[in-house]
């Protein structure tokens, strides 16, 4: 340090050993023209400009006041000061012990001063406000020697929107240093900006979320704000992180983010305070909503809503829905659909693979206003044996390997909300009589005894096959058949659908947010036959936007990249996404010249995923291993 400084003192110049944040602070110094050996006298405002400026900012002023005090009471020792300034450098407030007075009145340290970096130097308040980001400046770093006897730490403060409200600091004597001070000045201030969230969204539905339960009351829970249609409204910085990669920004609607029905999260609010909550990547969250009384229920588009008396407790589907509902065949199914719903009769879904059929069933589960589960079961991959112990749960000791207490099968899940019967054309004949029972009384008996128990199901089956075909070939029942066929609805085929631009958008925005698709581009697409509909149009996008940079889709990519929108040839190795990011890092890492920091920054992921997909990294990690 003393190398460095005497550098910047009779050559200003910057040393390269120095910290890089005041390596950096310093150049933005020396580039505005300040001498390290004459630093300029300290600007304060009139009383009545600071006066001015505090009841303009009266909110935060109180916020910040209050977090000021708890921090005074939680650094140990003496000789220190913790001080707020706004975004405009000013020091608006400061709580100073007794032991630091005369260090502030000797580096004018005030209510009033002005802390900017290009007027003061180094500091921790005014680099802040020039970088936005947390630093602590200690003794000699600071750019004039003048404050060289303190230790400052400073944090930025954002407001609701995301834009910096201002700067809490605290700073004492280099000989009072305390090492754990910045880790409490950053949970002040991520306080003080829970605080103007909340207050900014008072009159509207709050979610707040952890991935772990017991952190969700604590400063590491994500606060998301949406309207009472669910689009969303603002999202605070934790639950950026806990959302990362997924669209989590003004505009965009809660569907395209999570998994979990809005309505169906507000209702089960109403009748407990922490739910499950799943995102679009499978990641698992316990949430609790706030301000349940400014939440509503809302129709889907295009789709006029059951009448009250035929569904009191109706939560429809918020929009814009998962489901893209343009195309008029799909329209008058989902009518059919919805009424069938608020009667409680069994739906059957027909479709080829990759239609959306389960994107259906949970679209019926959610205009339901069930509270239950959704719960769906693949009925080809139940096991022969034990079928019925599955659906319908056992007794303990009911057969070998049954579990201990016994369980209560996939229908009591379900009691309450929906059972999804997804490829009931593939259901085994045994199960298919045991079913047909179910639907006569809706009793539950469990295998090896146990009382039999009333069940509220909404039954929602799908299939792929011609269940007419396979009646007539003695592999399904024809009484069950029609009992499941009351409500028959058939979802059309990718390339006979009329919606097929609103479809290849709203993907498009899944796999990829912030990309767009030009009109000749889907033009072209929609001329290809889809077998495997709109799973296939998924994984199509996905990998094209995965091996270009540009953020748009346009026919010349098409036809530049037109392998990527093939099937792979039979016998070929399937390119999966993994090795196309893989691939994508790498171009990106060369065309930085080799700079891991960059290539993460523009592929907004972390240094630890370039570092993985760079040629060699798992011989270096095996190697560190051994």
């Amino acid at each position: 340090m003393t190398r460095a400084r005497l550098s910047l003192e009779r050559r200003g110049t910057v040393d390269d050993e120095l910290r890089a944040p005041i390596a950096e602070s310093w150049r933005r110094c020396l580039a505005a023209g300040l001498d390290p050996l004459k630093p300029p006298q300290m600007e304060v405002v009139e009383e009545s400009t600071l006066r001015e400026m505090r009841q303009r900012r009266d909110l935060l002023r109180r916020l910040a006041i209050g977090e000021m005090e708890n921090l005074y009471h939680q650094i140990a020792g003496t000789n220190f000061m913790i001080a707020f300034a706004s975004a405009d450098g000013i020091l608006l407030d400061a709580i100073t012990d007794p032991t630091f007075s005369a260090a502030a009145r000797a580096t004018t340290i005030r209510p009033g001063s002005v802390w900017g970096e290009t007027r003061c130097g180094t500091n921790a308040l005014g680099t802040v406000l020039a970088s936005g980001k947390p630093i602590t400046v200690h003794g000699a770093e600071h750019f004039f020697s003048r404050y060289g006897a303190l230790t400052c730490t400073a944090t930025p403060v954002f407001g609701a929107d995301g834009t910096l409200a201002g700067v809490l600091d605290a700073s004492s004597d280099c000989r009072s240093r305390q090492e754990h001070t910045r880790a409490l000045v950053s949970m002040a201030a991520t306080q003080i900006e829970n605080g103007i969230f909340r207050e900014h969204h008072r009159s509207d539905v709050l979610i707040s979320f952890h991935n772990r339960p017991e952190y969700l009351h604590t400063l590491s829970a994500g606060l998301l704000a949406v309207d009472p249609d669910g689009t969303i409204l603002a999202a605070n910085a934790r639950a950026r992180f806990l959302l990362q990669g997924l669209p989590a920004m003004r505009g965009r609607h809660f569907a395209e983010i999570f998994r979990t029905r809005f309505n169906a999260l507000l209702m089960a609010c109403r009748q407990d305070a922490q739910q499950r909550l799943e995102d679009r990547v499978g990641s698992a969250f316990t949430a609790k909503v706030e301000n349940l009384r400014y939440a509503r229920p809302v129709p889907v588009a295009g789709i006029p809503a059951p009448s009250e008396a035929a569904s009191v407790a109706r939560v429809p589907t918020p929009r814009p829905a998962p489901l893209v509902v343009e195309d008029r065949a799909v329209v008058a199914a989902l009518r059919r659909l919805e009424a069938a719903v608020a009667r409680r009769l069994p739906v059957l879904i027909r479709g080829e693979t990759g239609t959306g059929k389960e994107q259906v069933a949970r679209h019926a589960h959610a205009v339901s206003g069930r509270t239950g589960a959704f719960v769906p079961v693949n009925c080809a991959a139940l096991p022969d044996t034990l079928v019925e112990a599955e659906v319908f749960g056992h007794a303990e000791g009911a057969f070998t390997g049954a579990r201990r207490g016994g369980a209560p099968g996939l229908v009591r899940e379900a009691d309450g909300g929906t059972l999804f019967l997804d490829e009931i054309g593939d259901m085994k004949l045994s199960l298919q009589s045991v079913l047909l029972r179910l639907l006569d009384d809706w009793t539950v008996r469990p295998v090896g005894g146990g009382r039999p128990k009333q069940v509220d199901v909404l039954l929602v089956a799908a299939t792929n096959v011609a269940l007419e075909e396979a009646v007539a070939a003695g592999r399904f029942r024809a009484d069950l058949f029609y009992r499941l066929a009351t409500v028959d609805i058939t979802l059309p085929p990718l390339r006979e659908r009329g919606d097929f631009a609103a479809i290849a958008r709203h993907v498009l925005a899944t796999v990829a947010p912030g990309w767009r698709i030009e009109d000749d581009a889907v033009s072209c697409l929609a001329e290809r036959a889809w077998p495997g509909n709109i799973r296939e149009l998924r994984a199509a996008l996905a990998r094209l936007t995965l091996g270009e940079l540009s953020g748009v889709i346009d026919l010349a990519m098409l036809r530049s990249q037109a392998d990527q929108v093939r099937r792979p040839a039979p016998g070929a190795p399937p390119d999966t996404l993994r090795g196309a990011m893989r691939r994508q890092i790498r171009e990106v890492f060369r065309q930085t010249g080799g700079n891991i920091s960059q290539t993460a920054r523009r592929l907004s992921i972390s240094r630890n995923t370039v570092y993985r997909a760079l040629p060699g990294f798992s011989e270096v990690v095996n190697e560190k291993k051994t």
